[in-house]
């Protein structure tokens, strides 16, 4: 099977190319794509070298996968060149992920609603994705009405230069180029630009994105999404008010028999999520699991996750897999 990999030099590209290799993908050739700059490098995958091309040239190679990570501007510019030759296409912008004919993909929550007249599938927004794996059990079993989520978001999201930026900081470099404001000892309130109704881009992105994957417009979702300096693992505060009341041991045992998540919650021994043991892996955890003592029917709970794994890069090649083995691909 040649697959392309849209974006293959950047943080999340290259982390599909890792975990493409990690779950033995059938990948009979590799196609890497990216910037101009970057065309006539090398990409390493399997043990082999792979020159980066460009966009027309890997459209012109017909591969039958392509994970695009590139930004929202070229997706909507290359992903229908790419589906108009017949090959699946699973993207990592937020470009298509509202169009009303384009599926939002999380596979253990809705992996079902896939079909084979799907060729441009969109990968949810990584702060999205680890809060609904979460939801997602809950909701089926008990109702969510409202959630209300505060994030913690690592650099690493926003990609190798804030990174960079980042460290230089720690080591005396004050400069700022990526973040408007020093992100080295400090916490932005600021993820994504500015909407006119004083949320970011981000937080709409939870709110709508949310109910779009749990099929559910009804349920009420409030964000405030914030920049912390930590360089990977996205964590996130969640209040959830559910329609009917529950024990707390259900609640546990309910999302600790859920595909990729995993209970972290024993307080007494200081054992709860952090996103230093969240990294280089795909689960999503979870922890701080209490009732909301303010509030009748409601619960607070810690999620954590590797924001270019399962946030990103992970999810996107799972969707490829329901694909691969629905034998759409």
């Amino acid at each position: 099977m040649k697959v392309a990999v849209v974006g293959a030099t950047g943080l999340v590209g290259s982390t599909m190319l890792k975990i493409l290799a990690e779950r033995n993908f059938p990948v009979t050739e590799l196609i890497p794509v990216a910037s101009p700059k970057s065309v006539g490098t090398m990409v390493s995958f399997n043990g082999q070298e792979y020159p980066v091309v460009s966009a027309d040239t890997a459209i012109s190679m017909k591969p039958a996968l392509a994970l695009f990570s590139a930004g929202g501007a070229l997706s909507l510019e290359l992903a229908p060149q790419f589906a108009a030759i017949g090959c699946r296409v699973v993207d990592n912008s937020s470009a298509w992920r509202m169009n009303k004919d384009i599926k939002l993909v999380v596979p253990e929550v809705n992996g079902h609603v896939l079909t084979a007249n799907d060729l441009i599938i969109a990968n949810p927004n990584c702060s999205t994705i680890q809060m609904v794996m979460v939801l997602a059990p809950i909701h089926k079993h008990y109702g969510i009405k409202r959630v209300v989520v505060s994030t913690y978001q690592s650099v690493s999201g926003t990609g190798q230069k804030a990174v960079k930026e980042l460290m230089d900081q720690r080591a005396g470099r004050k400069e700022h180029q990526v973040y408007p404001h020093q992100i080295d000892l400090n916490v932005l309130p600021h993820i994504d630009v500015f909407q006119d109704n004083g949320y970011t881009k981000e937080e709409m992105k939870m709110a709508l994105e949310t109910c779009k994957i749990m099929g559910d417009d009804a349920i009420r979702v409030t964000a405030t999404t914030v920049r912390v300096p930590v360089i990977g693992g996205h964590s996130e505060s969640v209040n959830i008010e559910l329609s009917k009341d529950f024990h707390e041991s259900d609640i546990k045992e309910l999302l600790s028999n859920q595909s990729g998540v995993v209970v972290v919650d024993n307080p007494a021994m200081n054992g709860y999520p952090m996103p230093i043991d969240a990294e280089g892996k795909d689960e999503v955890f979870v922890g701080r699991i209490r009732r909301d003592y303010s509030n009748p029917n409601t619960l607070n709970c810690w999620i954590v996750s590797d924001n270019l794994r399962k946030g990103a890069a992970t999810n996107a090649v799972q969707i490829a897999k329901l694909l691969h083995n629905n034998g759409w691909i």
